[in-house]
């Protein structure tokens, strides 16, 4: 990170961002499991239609060189300014290529280092953050036969460079039990309140956030409703007297 009186992504000559990825860092990303039915419809009857759908697992597949278009020499700048800056190369896990767009899936342990190399390289100045949002993978809140997935809490960046009319991705993913990524708001400010919708819906905790506080929900709120662990609906609704159930709950069929 950058320190006092130093450029923005510059080190101090005592600071090193070389972290290799510790043995405990959790197991490779693995196939998350094909998902039969949604919101926890099993057997009731239901003609919503939610209890029918199948959605097709996610599977990250390395992607083979040539990846096409600018995706090789941006993967080759990454590289050689992760080798410049002294980033182990471990933290680059995976590189997809799909729907026209190139991933590359970082361990979080030198995210913010990979975050500065991205966007104050010369060869690839990806000066804009568009977008940052969260993931879950995770089995489905009622389903009577969860697979669980070691790491199901997925961070994606969405990076624009400006100067070269580039995109990419990266991606982190991080286990519900150790939630933990570095913040990119001290790399691209306009993260906060990303950041914070995230952590909000997700209970991702970016570690270094300026104010990491629930942006949507009350601040008493209990559980991250976008989790697939979260009832659909969350709580009753209460309408002049009536009390409504979660939309999971609101069908039953005797």
């Amino acid at each position: 990170m950058a320190t006092p009186g130093s450029a923005p992504g510059s080190l101090a000559a005592s600071e090193s961002v070389t972290t290799a990825a510790p043995a405990d860092a959790g197991p490779p990303l693995t196939l998350t499991p094909e998902r039969h039915g949604m919101f926890g419809v099993r057997g009731s009857g239901d003609t919503s239609g939610y209890g029918l759908l199948q959605r097709a697992a996610v599977q990250p597949k390395p992607a083979e060189r040539p990846y096409g278009g600018y995706f090789d020499e941006v993967a080759d700048a990454l590289v050689a300014a992760m080798a410049a800056r002294s980033i182990d190369a471990s933290t680059l896990e995976l590189t997809t290529v799909a729907n026209g767009e190139i991933t590359f899936y970082l361990r979080p342990e030198n995210l913010q280092a990979v975050l500065w190399a991205v966007r104050d390289e010369p060869a690839l100045r990806f000066e804009m953050l568009s977008s940052l949002s969260g993931v879950d993978y995770g089995p489905l809140h009622g389903d009577p036969d969860p697979q669980p997935v070691p790491r199901s809490l997925h961070v994606v960046y969405e990076l624009l460079s400006m100067t070269y009319r580039r995109r990419i991705r990266l991606e982190v993913a991080v286990a519900e039990s150790e939630p933990y990524v570095p913040s990119a708001v001290p790399v691209y400010p306009t993260a906060d309140w990303h950041e914070r919708e995230t952590y909000d819906m997700y209970g991702i905790v970016f570690t270094g956030h300026p104010a990491l506080t629930r942006i949507l929900m009350p601040d008493d709120w209990e559980g991250h409703p976008q989790r697939k662990s979260y009832p659909l609906g969350g709580i009753p609704v209460e309408y002049k007297g009536a009390e409504i159930p979660p939309p999971d709950e609101r069908r039953v069929y005797s």
